[in-house]
């Protein structure tokens, strides 16, 4: 018994250990060719973005995070957090280029223009405005 709760523990310790470096490199890889695909262009410099793919068949999307991001909008205002809309569905190059494999799925943009963090599924706006934070 003890051996297979052992044993539960270890993969499970291993799959999040493979998100982890997965997410990482998904980061990682996106640094230097997002600016290239032109998503960041429109991004107002020294002001922190949101990247967030979705779609209009993504209930989650619609019911949760977009009023997620609303909210952060609204908390931090124009010189706090700039948020990039891109229905996947509309641009699956776009989407697969970023390595989107679910919806809905952000990315932390710092003020210089890269991307820090992905977040695959829903995140909540406070969880939001901590990862906007701890790029300072």
């Amino acid at each position: 018994m003890i051996a297979r709760i052992g044993i539960t523990i270890a993969l499970v310790a291993v799959a999040f250990g493979a998100y982890a470096i997965g997410t990482r490199w998904q980061v990682t890889r996106l640094q230097g060719r997002a600016r290239a695909a032109g998503v960041l262009a429109g991004l107002r410099p020294d002001v922190p973005g949101v990247v967030y793919f979705w779609s209009d068949s993504c209930a989650p999307c619609k019911l949760v995070q977009k009023p997620a991001l609303e909210q952060l909008q609204a908390d931090l205002g124009p010189d706090g957090v700039q948020v990039i809309a891109i229905n996947a569905l509309e641009q699956p190059d776009l989407a697969d280029e970023w390595g989107v494999l679910s919806l809905p799925t952000t990315f932390i943009v710092d003020r210089s223009g890269q991307p820090r963090r992905v977040n695959h599924g829903v995140m909540r706006a406070e969880q939001l405005r901590q990862q906007i934070a701890e790029l300072n």
